[in-house]
């Protein structure tokens, strides 16, 4: 896919339509994150074609259909809401803009900080709108409103950067008290991990606070664009796991043909026995899977 250039037009037509990269051209208000009565999109209409001067890095991005939030596109109601959290300096916007396709575009500095696109996950169409909104300004209210506001959770800390790593797992505790009730997809993801001389925080202390905090983990560096691909596709897959039917999941695994040969299922069925005794088996075969985000 490439990107037109100088085309610059007002999107309304539904996700699978569009052709075009679209981002948000002006920082999200108060109005923005009103709660929308079902199927009610209204509040986020309010996007712009993107169309660069200069040459766009290929990126997996490049490879789902672009799209813009309008009235009508949520028929399917597969519209989900991720909200990026973490300290100043970890990532959050370069792993954003990767997402929207635009990191590397000449007015990079000057798009908006929530993205629209839709995405293939396991043969079927989901549409993201990504948050990145958690450091727009002072306001208590927002960041408030932001652990309430979200389908799923990114919490991104630096590997090089240990204060941000305490901060991620402050923030998920500030996440458990305000979603008490409710069972939200949320990854852990450790960024920068290509800087590998001035690591801070290793993968097991990653995994481990994961495993404690009972959500999934993944390594990512946004310069490298690694696992950022398999950081949206699998918050797609939490999401899908915990609001659609059990058929409907089976049925993604059977399509993706995830085989195991007959010695992998018997040391994973093993390891579950000997686990169930053994509670620092337990842990680790917990912190095994916490790697895993196709499965719960």
């Amino acid at each position: 896919m490439t990107l037109n250039r100088g085309d610059k037009r007002r999107g309304s037509t539904p996700f699978a339509a569009q052709q075009h990269l679209h981002r948000r051209s002006m920082p999200v208000d108060e109005r923005d994150l009103r709660p929308q009565p079902p199927g009610d999109l209204s509040g986020l209409v309010r996007c712009t074609s993107y169309s660069p001067g200069g040459a766009h890095r290929q990126s997996w991005a490049s490879d789902s259909s672009d799209s813009v939030t309008s009235s009508g596109s949520d028929s399917d109601g597969s519209l989900y809401k991720v909200i990026l959290l973490g300290e100043h300096g970890v990532g959050k916007t370069s792993l954003a803009r990767i997402f929207g396709g635009v990191e590397d575009c000449a007015d990079a500095e000057e798009a908006g900080n929530t993205y629209d696109r839709s995405i293939m996950v396991d043969g079927e169409e989901a549409s993201l709108v990504v948050f990145d909104i958690w450091e727009q300004d002072d306001s208590q209210w927002l960041q408030n409103h932001c652990m309430k506001m979200g389908d799923a959770y990114i919490i991104v800390y630096s590997v090089t950067d240990k204060v941000s790593f305490e901060k991620a797992s402050e923030l998920r505790i500030q996440l458990r008290r305000a979603r008490q009730t409710e069972d939200i997809p949320i990854i852990l993801v450790g960024n920068k991990s290509d800087l590998v001389r001035s690591r801070e925080v290793s993968v097991d202390e990653g995994r481990a606070c994961a495993v404690v905090f009972d959500c999934k983990f993944i390594e990512t560096s946004a310069a490298l664009h690694h696992n950022v691909k398999d950081l949206f596709e699998g918050i797609v897959r939490q999401i899908r796991l915990r609001k659609d039917s059990k058929e409907d999941n089976a049925r993604r695994m059977a399509n993706t043909k995830r085989r195991e040969s007959i010695s992998k299922k018997a040391k994973r069925f093993l390891g579950r026995i000997v686990a169930k005794n053994n509670k620092k088996m337990a842990f680790k075969a917990k912190s095994k899977s916490c790697h895993d985000l196709s499965v719960l």
